[in-house]
């Protein structure tokens, strides 16, 4: 009994283990392709969808519930990817097949993360596939990679979806295949940190630039991504236009962004966020530690997130400068034409609203929120009318009933013609008898 239980304790030790410690997990990737010669051998759209279903989805790992949890991914997703650009499924197929030849070096590259900061928390790295909208993401402790896109390189086949993803033919040509372990490490970052999502450009830029940064110091190299060279280049004229939105709760000029403005480069608040804590780290006399500040900070408490970028003494002047800057060039909603916000006595004839703004808008962007007092009070576009010729007004047709109070709120999704978002106004009002 006791050579039994040496045995036991022997196979446990030698295979369980080792169960136990591995990190990239993999079983996505054939079942994705096992799928998909299914469905190219039908037309039929409703079976197709049965087959990424029973083929795939089904059978797929917990990465890939929270891939298609965190992007929002579909069955019909999958087969409208598959459907519209099977010349690039093709030139990458190969490709993602090779996954398992890079895991060992995908975990020497942890190790050497959990050097620099040993308080380094276990996670899982999923290989999965995802349809074209992302290479690499989180959720809580699982790095979900979308290996359609990870794991191509410049040989990919894009000619049928330029229209759709122009950034992808830029993004294939760094040979992103090449990249992994980098790719990996700044994700694995991510799911140590407080959040992965931060509450203003600031935040999300720091947060990402941390993960950036880190993955150079623990793999001693340069960063692949084509962002921070490019910064280092354009230092100056990045951190000036940077000034001006810091504090914004609208990404979207500086981050996940294509490449339509006026650096004609995507993504630059990776760089931003990388010159900070590189910065913080040249200016911190204990440089583990500084790791460990730039992992632990909290990013959307605001104190501390000013506090941490200031000691890198990356901008010239104190951040409230910044932010008290900002709020002044926001554009404001100045009033309603047809009554007076707050008014008790508003003609419940009125059928058309038009908002004047302080300065031209963006035309293209809009949106309203429920106002405190919920759905029940909410003031209803009933048709939008559009924007004045000078972009300065915005009318929208409205249902109004007697003796009722109405609200609604008019987001920072309005934006102005540079991309600065709205100050949210409240329109709150009640009807006449």
């Amino acid at each position: 009994m006791y050579k039994l239980f040496l045995l036991l304790f022997a196979f446990m030790a030698t295979h369980g283990f080792a169960q136990k410690q591995k990190i990239v997990i993999t079983d996505d990737i054939p079942n994705f392709w096992n799928a998909y010669d299914q469905i190219k051998q039908t037309k039929d759209s409703l079976q197709q969808i049965e087959l990424i279903k029973t083929l795939f989805i089904n059978k797929g790992t917990l990465g890939l519930s929270a891939m298609m949890e965190v992007k929002e991914y579909t069955p019909t997703s999958y087969i409208n990817a598959i459907n519209q650009y099977p010349d690039f499924w093709n030139s990458i197929r190969n490709n993602t097949l090779k996954v398992n030849g890079y895991a060992n070096e995908i975990e020497k590259g942890i190790k050497q993360l959990k050097r620099i900061y040993p308080s380094l928390k276990p996670a899982k790295i999923y290989f999965t596939i995802g349809a074209l909208w992302s290479n690499g993401t989180t959720l809580g402790n699982k790095v979900l990679i979308g290996s359609e896109l990870a794991m191509a390189d410049k040989n990919a086949t894009t000619n049928e979806f330029e229209k759709d993803f122009p950034h992808l033919p830029v993004y294939f040509n760094t040979n992103p295949i090449d990249n992994l372990t980098f790719l990996n490490t700044h994700e694995y970052i991510h799911t140590q940190q407080k959040t992965t999502e931060g509450n203003s450009l600031l935040a999300q830029t720091v947060l990402e630039g941390a993960a950036e940064f880190i993955a150079e110091i623990a793999l001693k190299k340069s960063s692949p991504n084509p962002q921070i060279q490019f910064g280092k280049s354009n230092n100056y004229q990045l951190k000036k236009a940077f000034e001006k939105e810091m504090f914004s709760p609208y990404l979207y000029n500086w981050i996940w962004n294509n490449a339509n403005n006026p650096f004609k480069m995507r993504d630059l608040a990776y760089y931003i966020g990388y010159a900070i804590c590189e910065k913080y780290y040249a200016e911190s006399s204990n440089k583990k530690l500084a790791i460990q500040e730039m992992i632990e900070l909290d990013y959307n408490k605001e104190t501390a997130l000013i506090a941490f970028v200031e000691k890198s003494g990356f901008f010239e002047s104190p951040l409230l400068v910044y932010k008290h800057q900002f709020e002044n060039s926001r554009p404001k909603v100045l009033g309603i034409t047809q009554f007076n916000n707050g008014s008790q006595i508003v003609d419940p004839s009125t059928n058309t609203i038009t908002l004047n703004f302080s300065q031209p808008m963006n035309i293209n962007t809009r949106g309203f929120e429920l106002g405190p007092l919920g759905e029940n009070n909410a003031l209803m576009v009933k048709k939008v009318l559009g924007f004045s010729e000078d972009k300065k007004s915005f009318s929208f047709e409205v249902q109004l009933e007697s003796k009722k109070r109405y609200q609604s709120l008019v987001s920072d999704r309005f934006r102005d013609a540079d991309g600065l978002p709205l100050k949210p106004y409240l329109i709150d009002i009640k009807t006449a008898e």
